[in-house]
């Protein structure tokens, strides 16, 4: 069999969802978002039991520019096709405009405050009713469009590294990378704070010297954020897994880049501006206020990813997880066979018959592919079975990048 048969299921085809910007999403989603903790529960309820339609929201009375795009970025994600944004009333971040955005950019979006519509039972009522409403108009409306491999951006994080994070899952989502870039597809990885140490290798994947100049300041801000703060990414749940030094984890989590040139750098809620591989700077820039660190848990770290347009997240994790994701399906990946027996309910791919000589990193990737392919194209992940949701939208202080051509 050669190789061109071997890869035959690259060729692979599947119906997708065309949006207004051309960009093609692979599921149908109606998003509520709450602007304020005090509306996140009739925000919950109006979702509840509502087919294919989820929450995110942000917690602040105050307004923060960085929750704002990333809250527009995710109601115009490829995988959105209508939103209801739902306030208390009282807060800084106003539910009309939001919709307002999102609406310009060709999807149903209407808004709400709470105390304008006599509290929680009547609110619920209202929502409940838009959403029914967006759910008829995008089942009916939305163009269906054929999506191959060359279509997909996928985003990868890591979570819980442990000793066969390095050696398998990580090595084998890198090798997927690869696959995927060489198949016209778009791949973005991040955690620059699990980098340390790899200045030189990261700098090395440039495309041009401009990148490599832009990788190197990446690299040294994280650097001076993880000494400010006194906070390294390492956690004893890594140590417990065999982990010894940052660098170690740095080593591991880095190879799930893979090995294609890296075309630059975006900032959280950026989409790459052309296919390829991209690395998303996450971490807070220099200001003279500091909310949190650069990555609060999992979940923050995969809605960064989402805002940057990912329709698909590999999730990597050696000592497991049970987090899902709202908007883009997460699929959870382990090198660790002990973990993935133990945690079957939960995770989906199994890396570790790689370290058991049972099979190369190449066909660990292409099988990795073929389930991409599969989820891409409607099957459900275990987090999306299991109804697993979980996000997290911070305050941070981030500027956009200042590459041309990155689209917010």
């Amino acid at each position: 069999m050669n190789n061109h048969q071997k890869d035959s299921f690259l060729e692979t085809t599947w119906t997708g969802y065309l949006r207004a910007d051309q960009r093609k999403g692979v599921r149908n989603l109606v998003l509520v978002i709450y602007t304020v903790e005090c509306a996140s529960f009739v925000a919950q309820k109006i979702a509840e039991n509502e087919p294919n339609t989820q929450v995110i929201g942000f917690s602040g009375c105050y307004g923060n520019d960085y929750a704002i795009r990333l809250l527009l970025a995710l109601g115009r994600h490829p995988n959105v096709g209508a939103v209801l944004c739902v306030g208390l009333g009282c807060e800084y971040l106003q539910p009309a405009k939001l919709a307002q955005v999102i609406r310009e950019s060709g999807r149903p979006s209407e808004s709400f405050f709470i105390q304008d519509e006599g509290g929680t039972a009547s609110s619920i009522s209202k929502g409940k009713q838009i959403v029914k409403q967006f759910r008829q108009s995008i089942d009916a409306d939305v163009k269906r469009v054929s999506m191959s491999i060359a279509d997909l951006v996928i985003g990868s994080e890591c979570g819980g590294s442990d000793a066969t994070s390095g050696l398998a899952g990580n090595p084998v989502v890198g090798k997927f990378f690869d696959i995927l870039i060489d198949h016209g597809g778009t791949a973005i990885f991040e955690e620059v704070v699990e980098m340390i140490g790899l200045k030189d290798l990261l700098v090395s994947r440039g495309k041009s010297q401009t990148v490599k100049t832009q990788l190197a300041a990446t690299y040294d801000k994280a650097m001076a954020y993880c000494q400010s703060v006194q906070q390294y990414s390492a956690s004893p749940g890594n140590f417990a897994g065999g982990l010894t030094t940052i660098e170690e984890k740095s080593m591991g989590a880095f190879a799930k880049s893979g090995s294609r040139e890296i075309q630059g750098v975006i900032k959280v809620s950026e989409q790459p501006a052309r296919a390829g591989l991209w690395l998303l700077d996450s971490v807070p820039d220099d200001h003279f206020m500091q909310f949190g660190y650069t990555n609060p848990n999992d979940s923050e770290g995969l809605m960064d990813l989402i805002s940057a347009g990912a329709q698909i997240i590999l999730f990597i994790t050696g000592r497991g997880s049970v987090i899902g994701s709202p908007i883009a399906p997460l699929i959870k990946i382990t090198g660790n066979r002990q973990t993935f027996e133990k945690m079957t309910g939960d995770m989906d791919f199994n890396a570790g018959p790689v370290l058991e000589g049972k099979q190369s990193l190449k066909e660990s990737a292409q099988n990795l592919a073929r389930l991409v392919t599969q989820i891409a194209s409607g099957q459900l992940t275990k987090p999306e079975t299991l109804g697993h949701q979980e996000y997290c939208v911070p305050y941070k202080y981030q500027t956009h990048a200042q590459e041309p051509g990155c689209r917010v």
